[in-house]
């Protein structure tokens, strides 16, 4: 049974991960309409190729930052700074990582852009048989470097306004970049033309945009919760040099994802033209309950478990652990299942539009199955690893990437030949649970144990209520088509929204008839806030 304090913790959580939920949720679907009209305008051919790599490669330091080693690292000093030494050292704290940041972000970036060609040709090195692939490629990377000083910027500032309780706002700063990515590319897409450029180098203009707006857009909440830029640089800061101790192995212990997907992205290369887009629109399509669920659920936990870890109560940081997995797997393993058994039909009403074409539909919904194997694992790495940093322990995630990677890398080698693309997204859900698996048994024995009973308890429950609800989904959905046309888009709709529906339902009642604590918990917290606001 939960102390009060335990319960208020997780119902705290839970309501912080309610509001970021939300802000995300609504990037998220402005980040599916930003790949229906990449989908629609360039298809999954040679223009869409250059651009996935050309966006992933600053877009991998990107995720490092934006979501990893610098937030982690920085929530965690920035949490330990305001108890201990004050306001005033907080914020020439936040003047000097912002100042340094951007230094250094601009080298990176500079040396990035000059050596492009030399990074694509390590990535992608299969391009150079399609005429032109590369040099476009190379074009795209230059244009859309600079992103990453501007996400990064976002990052911290993100972090700030979450350690001062403020996170709808930050959230929501991603869905500005979707807008900025949408309106923003499309019209210079329209323009370019007319300069003598391909239309997809608009695009990656708009995503310059939409870098632009997602930091501008926090800019006036984080002047209100107190911060003024004065430009400070000390290098030699204790602040900063903790912050830098920590983000060193930080980048290298959250970078499982990220090494993993350059390598499978040289794999990729090497399959049929296409492979390399199948897997970018299978891999957003999952970037939507892993940003709603899985991020969500971290971002909340995060300054929480830093504060528990900062003031040594390690039976409220236990707690608040588990909690937090519990809502990470009540929530991602139910959209796994789903995910897996209504691939092909999600993707054909989103993407099959305009140059995306049935084959498209198939070959990204086998993507998409293989990659929803591993939904649970990447939501709760994201929740696992801050834990390690809050508890100033960077070895384990450095050693468990390591281990993903060569998994990785081993499981691709062995099957590519025979399943193709279908091998990529396999092995990267492979690769994160065993991540893990590994560093959940490591943190076990580094905290004194947690609560596995609740813990697998409530797995064995979501299993089966999710099983239920997507073999009763599937054959819900097959016997609709029988009745409707399927080849016309409102009845794809109506037919998909009905089946999402009833399976929602379905998985609640299940849910609530298995009985799971902390669905009883968010509940209440939600219940408490709809009569509040309606009040």
């Amino acid at each position: 049974m939960k102390s009060p304090s335990e319960s208020r913790t997780t119902t705290q959580v839970a309501k912080n991960a309610g509001s970021v939920g939300i802000a995300v949720f609504s990037s998220r679907i402005l980040g599916l309409i930003r790949e229906q009209v990449m989908a629609v305008l360039f298809g999954a051919g040679k223009d869409m190729d250059a651009f996935v790599v050309a966006f992933r490669i600053p877009n991998l330091l990107r995720d490092l930052f934006a979501e990893g080693a610098l937030s982690t690292a920085f929530v965690t000093v920035f949490t330990e700074n305001k108890q201990k030494k004050g306001p005033e050292a907080t914020w020439r704290l936040a003047n000097n990582v912002l100042l340094t940041l951007t230094l250094l972000l601009s080298l990176i970036t500079l040396l990035g852009m000059f050596f492009s060609e030399e990074i694509i040709l390590i990535m992608a090195p299969d391009f150079d048989r399609v005429q032109g692939k590369i040099a476009l490629t190379r074009l795209l990377t230059n244009i859309m470097f600079p992103f990453l000083i501007l996400i990064s910027s976002a990052a911290v500032v993100m972090g700030i306004l979450n350690t001062r309780g403020r996170f709808f706002i930050p959230a929501m700063a991603s869905t500005f970049f979707n807008l900025g990515s949408i309106i923003g590319g499309v019209l210079c897409a329209w323009w370019a033309p007319s300069l003598g450029q391909p239309p997809i180098v608009g695009m990656a203009v708009g995503t310059l945009i939409g870098g632009f707006l997602q930091l501008a857009i926090q800019l006036p909440s984080l002047k209100k919760s107190g911060f003024l830029w004065r430009p400070h640089l000390h290098l030699k800061d204790q602040g900063l040099r903790r912050i830098m101790v920590l983000m060193i192995p930080a980048v290298i212990g959250l970078s499982a994802t990220q090494i993993n997907i350059f390598i499978n992205t040289n794999f990729a290369a090497r399959c049929a033209q296409g492979s390399v887009s199948w897997l970018n629109y299978a891999s957003r399509l999952m970037q939507f309950p892993i940003g709603l669920f899985g991020v969500a659920i971290s971002i909340a936990t995060l300054p929480v478990i830093a504060r528990q870890a900062s003031q040594g109560d390690m039976g409220a940081l236990k707690s608040t652990y588990v909690s937090s997995l519990t809502m990470a797997f009540f929530m991602t393993i139910p959209a796994s299942f789903g995910l897996a058994f209504l691939a092909e039909p999600i993707i054909r009403l989103i993407f099959e539009h305009g140059r995306f074409n049935a084959q498209d539909t198939f070959h990204t919904a086998e993507a998409l199955v293989y990659y929803a194997v591993g939904l649970f694992a990447y939501a709760s790495v994201k929740i696992t690893v801050p834990v390690f940093y809050a508890l100033n322990d960077t070895k384990y995630p450095v050693i468990s990437t390591f281990l993903a990677v060569a998994a990785n890398l081993i499981f691709v080698s062995l099957t590519l030949d025979i399943f193709q693309h279908k091998a990529i997204a396999f092995s990267m859900s492979i690769a994160m649970i065993f991540n893990f698996i590994f560093l959940s048994a490591v943190l076990f024995r580094k905290v004194g144990g947690y609560d596995l009973r609740v813990l697998f308890g409530s797995l064995l429950k979501i299993i089966l209520a999710s099983l239920v609800m997507g073999w009763s989904a599937y054959y819900l959905y097959r016997w609709l088509r029988l009745l409707l046309n399927p080849e016309a888009i409102p009845n794809q709709i109506i037919t998909l929204g009905l089946v999402i529906a009833f399976a929602v339902g379905l998985y609640f009642l299940l849910i609530r008839f298995l009985g799971i604590r902390e669905m009883d918990e968010v509940m209440a917290s939600i219940k408490k806030r709809f009569f509040k606001n309606s009040g």
